[in-house]
Parts: C-alpha cells; structure tokens; sequence
C-alpha cells in the first residue's frame, strides 16, 4: 500500500525516512505547462524532480531508488499511480502527496496558484 502523506504532514514524513542515501525526492509528476502555473519550492530535506507522468518509464534510470520519493500532481490521482508503478518497479520508499499542488496550496504555500 502507498502512503498517503497530507502537504501539511509532509516534513514529518521526510524525517521518518531519515538516514536514507541521500534527501528525499518530492517528484512532481505534472505537465511543463502546469509547473509554469503553479510551482513548489525546493525545501529543506527534498529535493525537487520534475519528470512527467507519461516520461517516468522510459527515465526511470534518472531516479534513485534508494532514496524516499513522495510524489506531487494537480489533485493527487496522477502521483498516485505513479507511486505505485514505481513501487512495482523496486522502490521502496514511496509516498503520494495526497490532494496534490491544490492541498500545497492550501496547506503549506498560500503563495502557491491553486489552478
């Protein structure tokens, strides 16, 4: 099962995966014309990767998978299926940020366009 971590929970889960090889990924799995509308901030304790959804398989090599990655769409839907293809595919530290850049917005950056 993937879990579903809330953007306001979001650095509570991050320092549960602590001691990983590396930061966790926040993967942000939306359309180029959607990271221009509304984009999230790299913060402390993730670094922020851009692929998306429909590139995840042919670069999947771009991603580590021993690094936690919790991923990020629109509402929660696409990431959700990406979470789990990458679960499918090895990773094993897997979250999807539940209600997506929308939730971002509303629960950690006010700053960030709701669209």
């Amino acid at each position: 099962m993937i879990a579903q971590v809330r953007p306001s929970d979001l650095n509570a889960w991050l320092q549960q995966q602590a001691g990983a090889t590396g930061p966790a990924v926040v993967l942000d799995v939306r359309e180029p014309w959607e990271l221009q509308t509304a984009a999230v901030t790299p913060g402390e304790g993730f670094e922020l990767v851009a692929i998306p959804m429909n590139e995840i398989p042919a670069r999947l090599s771009e991603l580590d998978m021993d690094r936690p990655v919790a991923c990020l769409c629109h509402h929660g839907a696409r990431s959700q299926r990406v979470a789990m293809f990458l679960a499918q595919n090895g990773f094993a530290q897997v979250a999807n940020i539940a209600g997506g850049i929308d939730a971002w917005s509303a629960e950690r950056d006010a700053a960030v366009p709701r669209y």
